[in-house]
């Protein structure tokens, strides 16, 4: 085990870390993808945007425990939706929940729950615009998913409608969010406001709905399946018969479908990144890396549409490398992102299919 496993899995240690270098451990912890792109972001953001991911993760933790029935869920999100708004508590509700929690949650999560007290301090430092862009945010995410999880979905979400608002619940509010914090940072972003807070949401939807294709596989294996059922009725197939085992041409072809609308949502992600000031660079890779990385996965599952397990389409540390490579060639370019886009995500289109991608414009 190396330092850094070692420290995440110590709260002690933890504890005497300056609030810096505490996000920065734990968000190496919960997201090496988070820890990579967040650090590209003006020194000025940092603090908010890592503290921003930490609360939702501590969001995501509940959702996700086992061990927690519907009820209890429902209890902690409530809670903590107060937490974040008041700072009042914080200790009592980590005390309470962090007891809970199973071994199949990871130890950087339990270190993380055992933290509530110091995120939740770090969040009542920051400006009080930040403070609540972040509690909304918390309060949309905690209210909405718990709904979810009354839900029989082994058969799918029944319309695409409803994978919108699952997406908007955890990642369009998200988007919203960032967009907030970066009208905050800069008065010249706050002149694109309106149109960020609309593209945001698409974008936050471009990256769920593309982890969402990609851990079709995985969440089969656990009774679980978020894909709409009206496009694949389109298609002939029916979501209740998905299993591992499946291989259909009909459920291949829906799965083309949902790669081209995300594919949708990524071009209006490219679109507001290319709203953000040139010079923002920072902001700019940080929107990129994730872009990036979301187009290399969708072609990966365009290309091989009978996959049966997310390693298959998992992209290479190599291709992680190539995409921020690529972006801080062209950052500054308008131009040359679009070109590196439309090069890059070519065959992602379905010529036979039309969706509008913005189709949820937030609550």
């Amino acid at each position: 085990m190396n330092g850094s496993q070692t420290l995440i899995n110590n709260p002690e240690l933890l504890r005497q870390l300056a609030d810096a270098e505490l996000q920065a451990t734990l968000l190496e912890g919960v997201s090496r993808t988070f820890a990579l792109t967040i650090p590209q972001l003006p020194d000025e953001l940092y603090p908010a945007v890592a503290n921003a991911y930490l609360l939702c993760r501590i969001v995501d933790t509940i959702e996700d425990e086992i061990s927690l029935s519907a009820e209890q869920k429902k209890y902690f999100c409530s809670a903590f939706i107060d937490i974040v708004k008041t700072g009042n508590n914080a200790d009592v509700f980590s005390a309470e929940l962090a007891p809970l929690l199973s071994e199949q949650t990871i130890p950087a999560e339990h270190s993380l729950i055992q933290l509530v007290p110091r995120v939740i301090a770090i969040t009542r430092s920051l400006d009080a615009p930040q403070i609540e862009a972040l509690a909304c945010c918390v309060e949309t995410m905690a209210n909405g998913m718990p709904v979810y999880q009354a839900l029989d979905l082994h058969a799918g979400l029944k319309t695409l409608k409803d994978m919108d608002d699952y997406c908007y619940y955890v990642a369009g509010c998200v988007g919203e969010m960032l967009a907030k914090l970066f009208c905050h940072y800069s008065p010249e972003i706050t002149a694109h406001r309106e149109e960020l807070l609309r593209l945001s949401v698409s974008f936050g939807q471009g990256l769920q709905m593309t982890n969402i294709l990609k851990d079709i596989w995985d969440d089969a294996k656990r009774g679980v399946c978020w894909l709409p059922q009206d496009i694949f009725t389109e298609t002939g197939f029916d979501l209740a018969e998905l299993t591992p085992e499946t291989d259909d041409e009909r459920f291949r072809l829906g799965l083309s479908h949902l790669v081209a609308i995300a594919h949708g949502h990524l071009q209006n992600a490219l679109t507001y990144t290319q709203l953000l000031p040139s010079h923002e660079t920072g902001i700019r890779n940080f929107c990129l890396w994730a872009l990036g990385m979301a187009v290399l996965t969708l072609k990966k599952i365009k290309a091989n549409l009978n996959f049966n397990e997310s390693n298959q389409v998992k992209i290479s540390r190599n291709s992680v490398k190539a995409t921020i490579v690529a972006t801080k060639l062209t950052v500054r370019s308008n131009l040359l992102l679009s070109l590196l886009f439309n090069l890059t995500s070519r065959n992602l289109k379905s010529p036979d299919w039309h969706y509008s991608p913005i189709s949820h414009t937030g609550q």
